[in-house]
């Protein structure tokens, strides 16, 4: 797409033609780089073949797609959800369409404004609804596989997460375990700011606290706001059940504070829940030391990590894991501001990537479904002499990739090759998050990543703790500093939250009955649900006045009259 940032990438990338300073961020640029003009042609004339096949397809289609959520709402009248995935500038206008429509919103779009959550979110508890986002990758409703999400086996620990991946990684490792999940609510990375205050977070929690099919709780998220902390903590501390607690970089003084169990790694807060469910046999834990095998014949350059990451929660605990290791790594989504890497575009000594942040993402699809952008990264790392070690994620489950090894199984070979003509070795660490029941095929992922040449564990922080010890070996400069232990009430987060209860709770219903949505956004979330064999209506959707914010603007005035 024709956005700014996708043009710094072409210019970058050699792939740039002047013609192409016209294009808007809706329109599609299509880039060639040919050694002769007949190839040129060639691939130009596959595109416009591809480009009518699928226009004729839709014309063809039996199924009629309304284009209205209207519409949508009366042929499918049961479903009880939207799923939003649209442009960013358009997603709060379809959300709020959505909730005056009596609907809970799954709200996956990213590049949402600020103000348009909080009073997406204000609206939504008003009218005791949901609303998941923005920017909410993940969610499991009665058994139903939102946005990118993982079949694991229903049980008794429901989780709360403002992470997407974190929540993969829990519930995957929940399932490994033998336990189950009752429910899995995704809450949006900004949730728990304190602009925005931990809205659906409460929600969710409260639902849990009610939910009889729940015996556990777990809570996922970054290091909350302290005013956002308050009043979750507030909620917590009076629940009925046992919570375990991620804060992704918060490292307790203590494991156990007053009823609430706090974890330092998603595997790590699995295990603990787990443990907490009655009747469940116990299970070795997989927090012990990673034994290195012996070391590949590396050349003197050779000393830094890169880590290509598709899941910004796994990013952000890769550079903490790191810090016990090697010390504070570049990244374009740091811990702290001075590790911020110059430019994406180019790594810095070691580096942790989050290629879904926005500067990655905004007019190109996210890299759970379109392994392009990290597969020709990985040929850039493994072509600089200084690299030795490669740390990816593999994410499965529904609404991603259904082929991630199809396209790094290759990747990973040709980056291998490349090194070794060059006279390196290069190692490929691969996480693969997902389960045996993952319409991916669990086994066949993990069996083509090692053809490879990769190296492949289930265990984040395992792997990461791994790659680690390999580049504390190698970089004789590395300054470890650990992150210190920290104290909730010597950050002041214990203390009562201000009086603001939820008006109207959401109903047990929205988690007991039987799900069924619209989809208004990527076909491939269409896609997965029908696949999972949930009722569900993709909307034909088109931007409301062709685009243009002033008649929007209009529009929205004269909807909310």
């Amino acid at each position: 797409m024709g956005t700014e940032a996708n043009k710094d990438l072409l210019r970058q990338s050699g792939l740039f033609a002047p013609d192409a300073d016209a294009a808007r961020a809706e329109d599609l640029i299509v880039a060639v780089k040919a050694e002769t003009e007949a190839a040129a042609d060639a691939a130009l004339a596959q595109v416009d073949d591809l480009s009518t096949r699928r226009r004729a397809a839709e014309e063809g289609l039996d199924t009629f797609h309304p284009r209205s959520l209207e519409s949508a709402a009366q042929q499918l009248p049961h479903a009880k959800w939207v799923l939003v995935s649209v442009p960013g500038r358009y997603a709060a206008g379809v959300a709020r369409d959505a909730l005056r429509l009596g609907r809970n919103v799954f709200l996956y779009s990213d590049n949402v404004p600020q103000a348009n959550e909080i009073s997406l979110k204000q609206m939504a508890r008003q009218n005791g609804l949901l609303v998941l986002g923005p920017d909410c990758g993940t969610a499991i409703i009665n058994g139903a596989c939102l946005g990118f999400a993982n079949r694991v086996r229903r049980g008794a620990i429901g989780v709360v997460g403002a992470s997407g991946t974190g929540l993969q990684a829990i519930t995957v490792r929940i399932h490994e375990l033998g336990a189950g999940v009752s429910h899995a609510i995704g809450t949006g990375t900004h949730d728990l700011s304190d602009a925005v205050g931990a809205v659906s977070t409460r929600q969710a929690l409260a639902l849990l606290n009610k939910d009889s099919e729940t015996a556990v709780i777990v809570l996922v998220s970054k290091p909350p706001s302290p005013g956002a902390a308050s009043k979750v903590l507030h909620v917590l501390r009076n629940s009925p059940k046992p919570v375990v607690i991620d804060f992704i970089g918060y490292i307790p003084r203590f494991t156990h504070d007053r009823g609430l169990h706090f974890a330092r790694t998603l595997s790590e807060a699995a295990e603990m829940a787990v443990k907490l469910v009655p009747a469940l046999p116990s299970f070795p834990s997989s927090s012990s030391t990673v034994a290195l095998s012996q070391l590949l014949p590396l050349a003197p350059s050779q000393r830094y990590l890169r880590g290509l990451y598709s899941g910004g929660t796994l990013a952000f605990e890769a550079q903490l894991v790191l810090r016990d290791y090697i010390g504070p790594v570049h990244s374009n989504a740091p811990l702290e501001p001075a590790d911020r890497l110059t430019s994406p575009a180019l790594s810095q000594g070691h580096t942790i990537l989050d290629l879904g942040a926005d500067e990655f993402t905004v007019g190109r699809l996210h890299p759970m479904l379109d392994h392009g952008l990290r597969v020709r990264r990985l040929a850039q790392e493994a072509d600089d002499p200084e690299v030795a070690i490669i740390l990816l994620d593999v994410v499965l489950g529904y609404g991603a990739h259904p082929d991630p090894a199809g396209s790094l199984q290759p990747a990973i070979a040709q980056a291998r090759e490349r090194a070794q003509a060059a006279g390196r070795d290069l190692e490929v660490i691969a996480v693969v998050v997902g389960t045996d029941q993952d319409p991916q095929d669990y086994a066949s992922q993990v069996r083509r990543l090692q053809q490879a040449g990769a190296r492949v564990e289930s265990d984040h922080a395992a792997a990461v703790r791994y790659a680690g010890m390999r580049a504390q070996q190698l970089d004789k400069h590395a300054r470890i500093t650990p992150l210190a232990q920290q104290d909730l009430a010597a950050e002041d987060l214990t203390k009562e939250a201000t009086a603001d209860e939820l008006p109207v709770p959401p109903s047990l219903e929205v988690l007991h009955e039987p799900f069924a949505a619209i989809n208004v956004g990527l076909e491939s979330f269409y896609a997965s649900l029908e696949q999972q064999g949930v009722p569900v209506v993709q909307v034909d959707w088109r931007p409301p006045a062709g685009g243009n914010e002033k008649l929007m603007a209009a529009l929205e005035k004269l909807k909310s009259k």
